[in-house]
């Protein structure tokens, strides 16, 4: 390793919401390199604690057990059972995976926050939400439907209309009502508690764009630097549900702590099951200096893990913060983004059922195909290749070569090494390269480069063989021969060692194969792991040819869930036709962004500036959650010049533009093919 001398690692992979399954994309973008990095840490013989566990609160497993009739204890029982099963199945060697519905996290969240409260940490500010005055209670947006002001869809969620993509707030809805009862809805006045970020501005630019500048990945780096760009405003840490962290304050029935809030503790929360387990003490691996923090997590969770929890930590005072935060993009399949809700994912739980003793073939496709850097594919007829090709045509046959002909031979015995050619050195001299090699980049979080010079080691293997031809030479020189597959059987054990964080079933396999003991990373490197005389066991395939009715039933699966998809689109309502008089009533024209901001104490509303040529309007757009504000500057877009005024967040908004949305819920500027004056007139 070749880094500072940390005393012990703290390692956290993003909580998965326990309201389903673990699917591809999760382990691809989250828990492969998170397990890859601990297993690596550990056989070098580091203090590593590796924390993993279910997220079990918020507003979808409330609407999911209401939905089907339970509680929602019942929603986070039947997946946190399911997805801790699945990881366990798959090797991902978490040392605690824990949930947020325990005891033992409900008490350290509470304490976290009245902590911070007791200190005077938050802004308290009361405002009006929407009330179900029947069912009694204050609701999330969830929970809220009416009319959307867009395109008049009478279903529209608070947050968001499902039919035309549009995002919105609760209060922009025509006739709201109630989910719960059905009720029509009033306005009353509740208290809030907001953690104020932008006080954390300063150090966070100092410690971000300043202090981790080279050290973190370009798309975390990016992804930060836009947000404090933009400025940060204050985000509440409560709300009014009754699923979560009650609020450990007198007269405040009814509110829990916001889950982006309670969630990040979760880590702090499972170190102290592990430490109470284990008979340790938890608080090194959250507040000693010479412990090194690392968050694996999807690019989705960039600004909570970057931003928000940092700023909590800071605030508290007692905790360190995050070395690095190697986020990755999104893994696609088969060329369409991943969707739980529209069942196009590949669920882990029955690949473990389809594919038996199988699951070193999917860690390894997932980490040459980890989207590092950006966003990648995963597809079956991929995954059958990388199987065939490199698995079983490279790994696997040099080792199986290996040992049956020590088998064939020499009946299994390493025999001693006798006098080196020139090849015999190189090979030993490009032998001892690879634990230095490998380990760089798994130190730097290059888990696809660490993988492929993994493989290297392999194909040096296999060249070896074919260069020194053993089976050829035995007929003349018997003692050649027991150098070679001396040499051979080293590079076995080494790939047995340095496999182990990437392929760990396979690893073990290899291990059993030669009869030796599991081995660490330092004893990589030598030629000189398996001693003279020694017994290897008979050959056994460690990877099995992947067959096309394997991957044609996993294809035919994909495309039935496809047609599946397309028939539910096609039920689509269609909307009536308007006359041409209607039509020629908008008026559509050509503009340029100007200026963009998001408004201060929401998620989803841009302040965009558009230049219509003739003059310049303020719009106000719910598309903050798909575009950063510094990105779209200059963008040519179509604006409904002649809508209704209306006001947003005090913001009176002047105008609409004009979006598109796919079939994935993406959202795209509607603009014209090339640039064009502002103020031309849509026709």
């Amino acid at each position: 390793m070749h880094e500072k001398n940390y005393k012990r690692y703290t390692i956290t992979s993003a909580l998965p919401y326990a309201n389903g399954p673990i699917h591809i994309g999760h382990l691809a973008g989250v828990y492969v390199p998170a397990d890859i990095y601990a297993r690596y840490l550990r056989s070098n013989r580091q203090d590593v604690l590796f924390i993993g566990g279910s997220d079990e609160h918020g507003v979808p497993i409330m609407i999911k057990a209401l939905k089907e009739g339970v509680t929602p204890q019942d929603i986070v029982d039947k997946f946190h059972d399911i997805i801790k099963k699945s990881f366990s199945d798959f090797g991902i060697s978490f040392d605690v995976y824990s949930r947020t519905s325990s005891e033992v996290h409900h008490a350290t969240a509470s304490d976290f926050f009245k902590k911070l409260y007791d200190e005077g940490k938050f802004i308290e500010q009361t405002t009006e939400q929407y009330y179900d005055e029947q069912a009694q209670q204050f609701l999330a947006d969830r929970y809220i439907i009416g009319t959307c002001p867009k395109c008049g869809y009478e279903e529209a969620y608070g947050d968001q209309c499902e039919k035309c993509g549009t995002s919105h707030n609760a209060t922009d809805l025509i006739n709201p009502k109630s989910t719960l009862s059905g009720a029509k809805l009033v306005r009353k006045p509740t208290k809030h508690w907001y953690l104020p970020l932008n006080d954390y501005e300063d150090f966070l630019k100092e410690w971000i764009l300043v202090e981790n500048k080279t050290n973190w990945k370009t798309n975390v780096y990016g992804q930060c630097k836009s947000w404090l760009d933009s400025g940060l405003q204050p985000r509440a840490v409560t709300r009014d549900l009754d699923w979560g962290v009650s609020l450990p304050l007198p007269d405040t029935k009814g509110k829990v702590l916001y889950v982006w809030f309670d969630a990040p503790i979760g880590y702090i929360s499972a170190s102290k099951e592990w430490a109470e387990q284990n008979n340790k003490d938890w608080k090194p691996y959250w507040k000693s200096n010479d412990t090194k923090l690392v968050h694996f997590i999807g690019k989705d969770n960039i600004v909570f893990h970057c931003i928000i929890f940092p700023a909590m930590l800071k605030a508290e005072g007692s905790y360190i913060l995050p070395e690095n935060v190697p986020a990755n993009e999104f893994l696609n399949l088969e060329g369409n983004k991943i969707s739980t809700s529209k069942n196009w994912a590949v669920w882990l739980h029955e690949y473990l059922v389809e594919f038996p003793d199988q699951q070193d073939v999917l860690r390894y496709v997932l980490t040459t195909n980890a989207p590092e850097t950006k966003d990648n594919d995963f597809t079956w007829k991929d995954f059958q290749t990388k199987n065939n090709s490199e698995l079983v045509a490279i790994f696997g046959n040099f080792v199986n070569r290996t040992i049956s002909l020590t088998n064939k031979y020499f009946d299994g015995k390493v025999k001693p090494i006798g006098n080196l050619t020139s090849i015999d050195e190189e090979v030993i001299k490009e032998l001892q390269k690879y634990p230095s090699t490998i380990g760089e980049s798994l130190d730097k979080f290059r888990f696809r480069e660490a993988l492929a010079e993994l493989m290297n080691l392999a194909r040096l293997g296999n060249k070896y063989l074919t260069d020194t031809e053993p089976w050829k030479v035995f007929k003349t020189d018997p003692k050649r021969v027991e150098t070679i597959l001396n040499i051979s059987i080293q590079i076995c054990a080494n790939m047995a060692i340095l496999c182990e964080p990437f392929l760990p079933f396979t690893s073990a396999k290899l291990f059993k194969l030669l009869k030796i003991e599991k081995l660490l990373w330092n004893d990589a490197g030598s030629h000189n792991i398996v001693k003279d005389e020694h017994l290897v066991g008979e050959a056994e395939l460690l990877f099995s040819k992947i067959e096309d009715e394997a991957i044609d039933f996993q294809i035919d699966k994909l495309n039935k869930t496809l047609q599946e998809n397309t028939e539910k689109n096609k039920k689509i309502e269609v909307k009536e036709n308007i006359n041409f008089d209607d039509f020629v009533k908008m008026n559509l024209v050509v503009g340029s962004i100007v200026e963009a901001e998001k408004v201060a104490k929401t998620d989803k509303l841009l302040k965009l500036t558009i230049d219509l040529g003739s003059e310049k309007r303020v719009i106000v757009s719910g598309i903050a959650q798909h575009f950063n504000p510094a990105d779209i500057i200059n963008k040519q877009v179509v604006v409904l010049e002649n809508l209704q005024p209306k006001m947003f967040k005090g913001i009176e908004s002047k105008g609409m533009v004009l979006m598109a949305e796919d079939n994935e819920g993406k959202l795209h500027f509607v603009s014209p093919s090339s640039v064009i004056d502002n103020g031309s007139t849509v026709k």
